[in-house]
């Protein structure tokens, strides 16, 4: 399993259950997409090219995000082998 942790309850919930009252349903359906991508990854190239999949840069350094929709990306860091620190963030 790739993914080891998260930071945001409500995207914990949704991979969990497959539902959250913590996330925006419009975002549901590419949230999942990429947490199932995440879960099956073996490092983060695997992603290159999926949904805008980018490290960021500057203070943000070692953070990769992927565009859910619109302003909403999902960030993440890869640490030992294993995707950590998942986040749904409108940082624009």
């Amino acid at each position: 399993m790739a993914i080891a942790g998260f930071w945001h309850k409500g995207l914990r919930e949704l991979f969990e259950t497959g539902r959250s009252g913590r996330v925006s349903k419009p975002l549901h359906a590419a949230s999942i997409l990429i947490l199932d991508r995440l879960d099956a990854i073996a490092s983060p190239a695997d992603c290159q090219g999926v949904r805008g999949f980018h490290p960021m840069k500057g203070d943000r350094k070692g953070t990769f995000a992927m565009r859910v929709t619109g302003n909403w990306r999902m960030t993440f860091r890869w640490e030992a082998g294993s995707v950590v620190d998942i986040d749904l963030e409108d940082y624009h």
